[in-house]
């Protein structure tokens, strides 16, 4: 069986805070006004990607992966380990956290921890975020909570295009309104939300926090994780490296021209965020539009992109 590039239809989620930038900005064919979540790169069973070409067109990721290990390099996960998304945060997202891998198995069914990575597409002028906490001590954070000093307990930082964060496990943190962001997480649907603002859903109900669990995987003190991008140019492609972690690698591809890629023993999940260009493998020419997902199987090898585009990159 010939190897391919497999291409994915992205799941779209709707969330209080969604709106319409992910029709506005990539193309996409969304279910409603308050679309808040393009998983675009997903094998969880709360919504999985399904294959859109080739030889498996028609399957879901998750099944790919159990059946056809040898695409991913025979792996010993037992899932597919990451999850891409892009999030329209068009209003405040709530303030949360989330577990890592040993509490989620035990208090989330099996389900993974959940660290994560933002790269902000884009924001609105003077935008900020949620990231961190000032509370020195577990009884400290449990007091403010309790008090609703929001104002006094929680770090808020600016924003702009272009910029990186990386979001472990135990990290109280919050997307606010008016940004558009590629997240790399583990493959998770696990969220404990601290505080939403007294929001009402639209049955006029507030929406269910979590805090005892909140409290209990919230990292104390706060430990800032701070990123420092690699730069390294080639021919025609500069590759900035965001993130190399124990749980998934991050990088940038900006692309001018026509630029060579190899890889033969890791598979990569690639999404263009900017531009358009063509990859090109054993003479068979693929589309990249603005919005396009796909993942580079084990065992490709040599596979060139020619256009003006910017891809994210990731794998585990």
């Amino acid at each position: 069986m010939k190897v391919q590039p497999l291409f994915l239809k992205p799941v779209f989620k709707e969330r209080i805070w969604g709106g319409t930038a992910l029709q506005t900005e990539f193309d996409y064919d969304i279910p409603n006004a308050k679309t808040g979540e393009c998983w675009a790169i997903s094998a969880h069973p709360n919504g999985p990607s399904i294959i859109e070409n080739g030889q498996y067109a028609g399957m879901a990721l998750d099944e790919l992966w159990k059946n056809h290990p040898e695409l991913f390099g025979n792996p010993k996960d037992e899932v597919f380990p990451l999850l891409t998304k892009i999030l329209d945060a068009n209003m405040d997202l709530s303030v949360q956290v989330h577990p890592e891998d040993s509490y989620a198995k035990v208090h989330e069914n099996g389900e993974l921890g959940k660290t994560e990575c933002w790269y902000i597409l884009d924001c609105k002028e003077g935008a900020d975020m949620i990231f961190g906490h000032n509370a020195k001590t577990k009884e400290e954070l449990i007091e403010q909570i309790n008090k609703g000093n929001w104002n006094e307990l929680l770090r808020r930082v600016k924003i702009k295009p272009g910029d990186f964060f990386y979001v472990p496990s135990g990290t109280i943190h919050a997307l606010c309104e008016g940004t558009l962001v590629l997240e790399t997480q583990q493959s998770s649907d696990t969220t404990y939300r601290v505080y939403d603002y007294d929001r009402r859903d639209d049955n006029g109900n507030l929406r269910d926090l979590h805090l005892e669990k909140a409290i209990d995987v919230t990292t104390v003190p706060h430990h800032d994780t701070g990123v420092a991008p690699i730069v390294e140019k080639k021919e025609n492609v500069t590759i900035v490296t965001f993130v190399e972690s124990d749980f998934f690698s991050v990088y940038k591809w900006d692309i001018k021209g026509k630029a060579v890629f190899s890889f033969n023993d890791q598979y990569l999940l690639l999404s263009v965020i900017k531009g358009d260009g063509v990859l090109v493998h054993n003479g068979e020419k693929y589309s990249l539009n603005k919005g396009t997902h796909l993942i580079i199987p084990v065992g490709l090898g040599e596979f060139e992109v020619d256009g003006d585009c910017e891809l994210m990159v990731s794998h585990p």
